[in-house]
């Protein structure tokens, strides 16, 4: 595969990656107010091909966050307990808004390399016609 191409698939593959982490930040940030509600949290896996790094990256597997979730009063709440109390969720909204942030400027930056290399493909090609 071409430098070129290589680059490419590269920074596809960082986008889709970011793109899943995101789309994980935005389900947390919805259910930020939901009981029982844990925060889900996703990796990324590099591939390997034939014991060698690529430089690709795939969403990992999704994981729930095992932080104790939150003791919320409120007595008039239909899952209250007979204090009172149940249980909210361990999503904290100012960390998902900075993986939110975190992620939207990854996302960016490869999708900067994905348009220089575009770019630079194209230039090739007009160069080529030559």
């Amino acid at each position: 595969m071409s430098d070129l191409a290589s680059t490419l698939a590269l920074s596809s593959s960082g986008m889709q990656a970011q793109a899943a982490r995101l789309r994980h930040v935005s389900e947390n940030i919805a259910n930020a107010d939901t009981p029982g509600y844990h925060r889900k949290q996703i990796g990324f896996e590099q591939v390997v091909d034939g014991g060698r790094p690529t430089g690709l990256v795939v969403p990992g597997p999704v994981t729930l966050d095992d932080t104790a979730l939150a003791r919320v009063y409120d007595p008039s709440h239909p899952l209250a307990d007979e204090n009172g109390h149940y249980d909210g969720s361990n999503v904290d909204l100012v960390v998902e808004i900075a993986d939110a942030r975190e992620a939207q400027r990854s996302y960016e930056a490869n999708l900067r390399m994905f348009d220089q290399a575009r770019q630079m493909q194209s230039a090739l090609i007009e160069l080529l016609r030559r």
